[in-house]
């Protein structure tokens, strides 16, 4: 009988805590956009960083109307709240931050593969 190889722990959000980059100027933190391998093809896109000014809940109502996938608000032990979408929704999240003004374009963390 062979290993299964993708029942590993994996923590995507490692690698937000390394490294002493600093920040733009005018800026607070970093958005930081991930994706997930699930099983197969599908994988999950998450967001984390985004201000606690902002209801993540109709966040991610505008999201999913937006981009047509499914989508819910989770609670991370280390880093808060985070957004997590169904589908590779990178870029179409980046444009969507930069087009309402939410966040700047130096200020978005795009992660994976």
């Amino acid at each position: 009988m062979s290993d299964i190889q993708n029942l590993q722990t994996f923590d995507p959000f490692a690698d937000a805590t390394k490294g002493d980059d600093r920040l733009p100027a005018g800026t607070e933190e970093y958005i930081h956009i991930r994706v997930q391998q699930r099983n197969g093809r599908k994988t999950l896109t998450t967001v984390q960083g985004i201000s606690a000014n902002y209801d993540k809940k109709k966040l991610v109502k505008a999201f999913k109307k937006k981009f047509a996938c499914n989508g819910t608000v989770v609670e991370h032990s280390e880093h808060g709240e985070v957004i997590q979408l169904q589908g590779d929704q990178r870029k179409n999240i980046r444009q969507f931050l930069i087009d309402v003004e939410l966040a700047k374009e130096e200020q978005l963390k795009v992660h994976g593969f």
